[in-house]
Parts: structure tokens; C-alpha cells; sequence
């Protein structure tokens, strides 16, 4: 099962991040439009992604009360047009996230320049575990610090929690 390290942090504007950005040679890869389905389910989060036209079943699992965001993930893909007529059918959707997602990538961390409907601005890290969590730790950190990132301001809620919230 993959893994990574993530934090979010809310953001009132993208413009200083993506100077330090470009600054420390991060690669604009894409702008991603989605659309993240939240399924009800009693062992951890289920979501369909639709990016772009692609689907993607995402199951993952996180303590948001632990010191570090260690994800666990796994992804199933299907054909295009297919999975969320299915899937509707077959689970309760608790909430609808969409988003515009600018994506960079630095040294084997996704980096996420999020617009949220009806949440605002968002960036996110996510760091691939490749060589163990110690080395993860490390190049998380590296990132966080070339960012000067404040982790005291990070968000331990997922997308859908933000938006069951906002709902209420």
C-alpha cells in the first residue's frame, strides 16, 4: 500500500508561494480540475476522483490527531464515464468537493495550489515514501522549510470534513 506524508494549510493567496516555488526549481506539472465524490464508509475515507475526465476510486486512511500526516492509499481506475453512475448506486455520497488544482512537483513531493468551492485556498504537500519514513521525514521537511511553511497553521481534516462542517 503507498504512503505519504501531507499537511494543508490554508492560504488567502497563492502569489508568495508560487515565487519560492519557482525559486527552489519546483516543476509546474498541471492544472488539475476535480471533483472528489465522499462515499459513506465505516473504515476510513472512500472517494471517487474525477480529474480531468478520469476516474479514480481512492480509499485512504489517516490519523488527523497524530503529529505527522501519514496517509495509507490505495487506487483503483476505471473508464471514463462509468464509476460515479455506478458507484451512486451502490453507497451513499456524505458530501461533493470540487476544486482547481495547480500541481508542482519537488523532489518526489506533490505540491497542491488547491481552489476549493466554497472553501477557499488551500496548499498541500504530499510526500512520497520511497526509501522508508525517515528519508520521507527529511525531504518533507526540506520542502516545509524552503516554503517557509508554519506548521502550527496545518489543517488535520480531510476536504470532506471541511465541507461537512461548512454544511452545517
Amino acid at each position: 500500500m503507498p504512503q505519504n506524508l501531507e499537511v494543508k494549510i490554508k492560504c488567502d493567496s497563492f502569489h508568495d508561494i508560487k515565487k519560492a516555488l519557482n525559486k527552489i526549481g519546483a516543476i509546474y506539472t498541471s492544472t488539475l480540475n476535480q471533483k472528489d465524490i465522499y462515499y459513506r464508509n465505516s473504515k476510513g475515507l472512500l472517494k471517487l476522483r474525477i480529474e480531468n475526465g478520469k476516474e479514480t476510486l481512492i480509499r485512504y486512511n489517516r490519523n488527523e490527531n497524530a503529529a505527522n500526516r501519514w496517509s495509507n492509499y490505495n487506487l483503483l481506475e476505471f473508464g471514463q464515464g462509468k464509476a460515479e453512475r455506478f458507484l451512486r448506486n451502490v453507497f451513499e455520497i456524505e458530501t461533493v468537493v470540487e476544486k482547481r488544482r495547480l500541481l508542482y512537483i519537488y523532489k518526489d513531493t506533490r505540491v497542491h495550489l488547491d481552489k476549493i468551492r466554497y472553501l477557499g485556498n488551500y496548499l498541500e504537500l504530499e510526500t512520497l515514501v520511497i526509501n522508508g519514513k525517515n528519508d520521507a521525514k527529511k525531504r518533507f521537511n526540506e520542502i516545509v522549510y524552503l516554503l517557509k511553511l508554519d506548521l502550527k497553521k496545518q489543517i488535520k481534516k480531510s476536504n470532506r470534513d471541511l465541507m461537512l462542517e461548512k454544511k452545517k
